[in-house]
């Protein structure tokens, strides 16, 4: 196949697959062999654009020309595709888990959750390949509409409630916000194509329409979470665990921080940002974003409220390293998408293992619980410490990277606050690990085991992978090095 054929089918794939699993729906165990061989085939086939991208290569597709000058287009290039591999590797992973989980706890309308699945993954994929603003906006609309029905799929009072403010929030943002900034955008540069140092470098803009625009951007970005434009993400976690680990680690939330990362490089430009000051509020948002989002955290009792506030905090991250636009913040920005990736869907999928075979929700249900689900919870401690950062764990190395980046610029706000978030993230996460492996269970609770092995297995390859993420860390810090312009002596592990 030719790379413009892989883009189709990296596109193709998951709707294709959606249909299938639609037809299928009377018959599981084919529902399930079409949904893991669609993951399978979309990651192949992003997989075999990567020795093109990796060799400067920017393979594109063009799929319909709407007016002169726009169109929907793909093109390959190296933050996509750290986000495309990141998205349709979990694909299987998460597929394998959520065969356990939907079968384990007796879910209804399995059929729907698999096909919307795909379907998220297919937006996914136009998020990530796309070429210009317009692309990129329009598939992040249809990930917000096909995730829909997996936020409220059990269709009760507080699922619908949960819906409503998960669709309010991301298509208020989006076309309140983010289509305006698209439309200013193609205003002053007459363009919407993707651009390296920035669409709008050359628009002559003053600093205050600069930053204007950035924060249009930034806030209308809504599934990036900024505070406080955050709200969404915990009241989404109404849903089935496979679902909020697809909203934190699959595709979701990852959109949200990498269409940031995504308008700082190539619409705004680095350079061009820098030099005008018009960033100079954004990590002071961020940095609030981090601190209180933790905080949250920390006096959350029901675990999954608890790692949706951590990833609020560790979203903005991502946008505090881009913000810091600097060489090694930006790399920071894109390895931490990867990084947090595997940690967080580790955590989810304890929590999903913990209530599919305990029936626990609340932190404070948790004591003794590691010896009775030690590879649970043993799973659970190594994606703990890659989101606090202690090595060898991922985190550890997109957060050391950060740290260098803040440190280059000079940005000691930044530096505190990344010093003070490590330790609220132990805070939050430290105590579970203890009380699981070190108190005693409370007297009289029914004896149980691990929970269904399709969902052990998949919490322990990625936890598997987030220590092995440093030691091959090849492919993911090159790409995030062409990223931000960094030569391959540039970055040390």
């Amino acid at each position: 196949m030719t790379d413009s054929q892989l883009i189709a089918a990296a596109l193709a794939v998951p709707a294709t697959g959606a249909g299938l699993v639609a037809l299928a729906g009377r018959w599981p165990d084919a529902r399930e062999t079409l949904t893991l061989a669609a993951a399978a085939a979309l990651f192949a086939a992003v997989l075999a654009l990567l020795p093109a991208v990796l060799a400067g290569a920017r393979p594109e597709l063009i799929a319909w020309d709407l007016l002169p000058g726009i169109a929907i287009a793909f093109r390959a290039e190296p933050l996509g595709m750290l986000f495309a591999l990141v998205a349709s590797g979990l694909w299987i992973v998460n597929s394998i888990y959520s065969i356990g989980y939907m079968r384990g706890n007796k879910e209804r309308n399995q059929t729907r959750f698999y096909a919307c699945f795909a379907l998220a993954l297919a937006a996914t994929m136009g998020i990530a390949l796309a070429a210009n603003l317009l692309t990129m906006f329009l598939f992040y609309e249809a990930l917000t509409l096909v995730t829909w029905p997996l936020v409220t799929h059990h269709g009760d009072a507080e699922a619908r409630s949960g819906g409503r403010v998960y669709l309010g929030i991301l298509l208020g943002t989006s076309i309140g916000l983010l289509l305006p900034a698209v439309i200013a955008t193609w205003a002053f540069a007459g363009t919407l194509e993707f651009t390296p140092g920035g669409i709008l470098r050359d628009a002559g803009l003053s600093r205050g329409a600069l930053a204007a625009l950035l924060a249009l951007y930034m806030f209308g970005i809504g599934k990036a979470a900024l505070m406080p434009v955050h709200r969404w993400l915990p009241a989404a976690m109404v849903a089935p665990t496979p679902v909020s680990a697809l909203l934190h680690a699959v595709a979701v939330v990852k959109a949200g921080v990498f269409a940031v990362v995504k308008v700082i490089v190539y619409v705004f430009g680095v350079d061009a940002l820098a030099g005008s000051g018009a960033a100079d509020w954004l990590p002071a948002i961020a940095g609030f974003t981090i601190i209180a989002a933790s905080i949250v955290a920390l006096r959350s009792d029901n675990l999954k409220r608890r790692l949706a506030y951590s990833t609020v905090s560790q979203l903005s991250y991502v946008v505090l390293a881009a913000a810091l636009l600097t060489p090694l913040s930006v790399a920071a920005a894109a390895l931490h998408i990867a990084a947090h990736a595997l940690g967080k869907i580790t955590l989810f999928f304890a929590a999903g293992a913990i209530y599919t075979a305990a029936g626990k929700t609340q932190v404070s249900q948790l004591d003794g619980i590691g010896r009775r689900m030690p590879w649970t919870m043993g799973a659970f401690a190594v994606g703990a410490a890659s989101l606090i950062g202690i090595p060898p764990a991922a985190g550890f190395l997109s957060k050391w990277l950060l740290f260098q980046g803040a440190a280059s610029a000079g940005h000691w706000l930044a530096i505190a606050v990344l010093t003070v978030s490590t330790v609220l993230n132990a805070a939050y996460f430290l105590p579970i690990v203890h009380a699981a492996f070190l108190r005693e269970a409370p007297g009289g609770e029914p004896a149980h085991g691990e929970a269904p092995w399709p969902i052990v297995a998949a919490l322990v390859f990625t936890a598997a992978a987030t220590l092995a993420l440093p030691f091959a860390v090849g492919v993911p810090l090159g790409l995030a090095r062409s990223v931000a312009g960094i030569p391959p002596a540039g970055i040390s592990p």
